[in-house]
């Protein structure tokens, strides 16, 4: 069968069958499972973007205390993927209903990623405890979504 052996061939075959409604002629089965996948996609980009928002937006808020210069890179990585968030909810309106689900699976990892990244830290930065990470989210979703907002920064 063509979508086994050659993905995109088997993409630009079913465009064109569809364009020419070819409908009988569509690999049904296949064609379903390709639009069930392109929609887990579409939520596992915008959890993987809200887990490193939300493991920076920590790492501000408990290593407030770190010099400026390594702060630098957690202000701009929250700049990065907050657009990256916000353009996918422009992009794809569908997803807000998703955005408090994405949020609850999304703030675990990022704990865990935060006190990870911790741990690391070096040049007499202040390694924080376990502890001080909640173990839930501390930040409201719209104060997340603010542009202006950086935890306790």
């Amino acid at each position: 069968m063509i979508y086994e052996q050659d993905f995109h061939l088997w993409l630009e075959d079913t465009i064109q069958k569809l364009t020419h409604h070819q409908f009988s002629e569509l690999d049904i089965e296949h064609l379903i499972a390709e639009l069930q996948d392109l929609g887990k996609s579409d939520k596992n980009a915008l959890e993987s973007n809200l887990m490193i928002l939300l493991a920076h937006l920590l790492k501000l808020t408990i290593q407030a205390d770190a010099p400026q210069m390594i702060k630098g890179s957690w202000y701009s990585s929250v700049d990065e993927h907050r657009q990256r968030v916000l353009s996918q909810l422009v992009e794809i309106p569908s997803l807000k209903s998703y955005l408090e689900t994405a949020l609850i699976k999304a703030y675990p990892r990022s704990r865990k990623l935060a006190i990870k990244e911790g741990k690391r830290a070096s040049f007499g930065i202040r390694i924080p405890a376990e502890s001080e990470y909640p173990d839930d989210c501390p930040f409201p979703l719209d104060a997340i979504l603010s542009e202006d907002f950086y935890g306790g920064a």
